[in-house]
């Protein structure tokens, strides 16, 4: 096994405010694909038995979760919510973060250089490997995503897509879950 490459049975997905307020001040094309990323990335973790977690800053001003991506958890744990801009500090989230047996933390979410930025750095501060999925993470500037990016790379995190990822998670042709999963991305 890699170290470099994201693995199924290590890794959990943590979904970072993609909330309905904060969904509207972004650009309906990148919101239409961080959306469709998202909703990649939650079904291959059903599928796979990857943990799912999600946050929403201040849903009382921001609203919830996306309806698009609250369709896809039904039956799952809800949101964690949080004041502060890092995920980290989400109250209840800590214990599922630290899960020794699960290192490999992939990251999408809202706004990329705030609180996505902010969960990275913490997270990589604690010894995490990070994965952020750059098709599925955005901000309302460009600039600003593309700053975000370049110090989360510096800092050590792994920047990457939800393709590199899902098939990363398959690891082989032959996974009992390839056929339904590729379809995914069709």
């Amino acid at each position: 096994m890699s170290g470099l490459l994201c693995h199924a049975n290590t890794s959990q997905l943590l979904i970072i405010d993609i909330q309905e307020k904060l969904a509207g001040a972004m650009k309906p094309k990148v919101l239409t694909n961080v959306l469709r990323t998202n909703q990649i990335l939650i079904r291959a973790c059903q599928a796979l038995a990857i943990p799912v977690l999600h946050t929403e800053q201040y849903p009382k001003g921001l609203g919830h979760t996306h309806v698009e991506l609250q369709k896809e958890f039904v039956g799952q744990a809800p949101a964690f919510e949080k004041t502060c801009f890092s995920a980290c500090a989400a109250s209840g989230i800590g214990p599922s973060l630290a899960d020794a047996s699960r290192q490999q933390i992939v990251i999408t979410g809202m706004e990329t250089h705030i609180c996505v930025l902010q969960t990275v750095m913490q997270l990589l501060d604690q010894g995490k490997q990070i994965f952020v999925v750059q098709d599925g993470v955005c901000s309302r500037d460009k600039q600003h995503f593309n700053n975000a990016l370049a110090r989360m790379r510096q800092a050590g995190a792994i920047i990457t897509n939800r393709e590199s990822v899902l098939f990363e998670w398959l690891g082989d042709a032959n996974h009992a879950q390839f056929r339904k999963l590729s379809k995914l991305i069709r």
